[in-house]
């Protein structure tokens, strides 16, 4: 049977870190506060001038660079982002110029957290119907970009960065085995951007009041990530008879460390199962899963059973069964 696998990955993150203490200055918090809230300790941010594309084309080309392969056999480009180079084209067309993907069609998934785990899915199910036989999916997010750092709720929280999988058909028992997704709309009041949309375009009004930066209830968005997150992954094991024993990695968005540990707690998984650098990189939204993919490659053997599980704004989420290549 025909399935998609990884074969390589890469990742981009901006040199300039944000620490907790340069954090203390802006708001009212502290590096105490901030660890027992969330786990971060510090996080990157990207340079006035350049997007979410800038890191994007970088964590391709490294993926490209060590499959050893030309950007011209590449076939498909999906990017995930919550922070667009433009509201159109899509930054993935950005990316396949910039690369030299000269015979590749693309496109972006917007899904808030999920975006990535949503177009791995859509990535697979295209290259498995025989459409294309090499695609890159990159998660990007120049958070940053739309955080306010007058709000301790959520400047704390967020960075920026990008990581991008390479996926590749084959013919062995590895890759995308299978994946659950959900959606819940009523969701959309407890984690969203008020402003900048064709509701509310830009205005005088709607900048003066700050209103194009991320909302977000964080006991409400808390209670849920923990609940559906973990919930999805387990309904995806048990249909597969997976125990917590046959799992590699749980491979979890990072949103903040307390959700991480519930969730692995409710699926019975110690956390030196549990993939985690939210304390070097703070939730950096769509790029989340493939850099810790990027972060724990070497030390992932071929056959490895891996469940990526993800909770984000809108409220969507999904877990996705992996098996893992090389």
């Amino acid at each position: 049977m025909r399935s998609a696998a990884i074969t390589a990955v890469g990742a981009y993150l901006p040199e300039r870190k944000l620490t907790n203490a340069d954090l203390e200055k802006l708001v009212d918090t502290s590096d105490a506060w901030i660890i027992e809230r969330t786990g971060i300790r510090e996080r990157r941010i990207l340079g006035k001038g350049k997007g979410s594309a800038y890191m994007a084309i970088r964590a391709a080309q490294q993926a490209l660079e060590r499959r050893g392969m030309p950007a011209q056999e590449i076939d498909l480009i999906i990017v995930a982002t919550v922070t667009p180079e433009h509201p159109f084209p899509a930054t993935a067309n950005i990316v396949a110029n910039a690369i030299g993907a000269k015979r590749a069609w693309g496109f972006d998934t917007e899904a808030a957290c999920s975006s990535f785990l949503y177009a791995l899915s859509v990535a697979a199910d295209i290259i498995v119907a025989g459409r294309v036989e090499r695609a890159l999916i990159i998660g990007s997010d120049k958070m940053s970009s739309i955080i306010d750092y007058r709000d301790r709720a959520t400047c704390v929280i967020f960075g920026d960065g990008a990581g991008a999988v390479l996926l590749e058909p084959t013919e062995e028992p590895v890759g995308v085995m299978d994946y659950l997704h959900q959606a819940d709309g009523s969701g959309c009041v407890h984690l969203h951007m008020k402003a900048g949309g064709s509701v509310l375009p830009p205005s005088v009004r709607t900048v003066r009041n700050r209103l194009h930066y991320v909302y977000q209830e964080g006991r409400q968005v808390f209670k849920h990530a923990v609940v559906q997150m973990a919930s999805v992954a387990e309904q995806l094991m048990r249909k597969h008879g997976l125990r917590p024993e046959d799992i590699a990695y749980f491979v979890p968005h990072q949103a903040n460390l307390r959700i991480i540990e519930a969730a692995a707690q409710r699926l019975g998984l110690p956390m030196e199962k549990v993939m985690v650098n939210i304390d070097r990189y703070g939730n950096t939204t769509s790029a989340t899963l493939p850099l810790c993919l990027y972060d724990y490659e070497s030390r992932l053997k071929r056959g490895d059973n891996l469940i990526l599980a993800s909770f984000g704004g809108g409220f969507t989420w999904g877990a996705l069964w992996l098996r893992w290549a090389y």
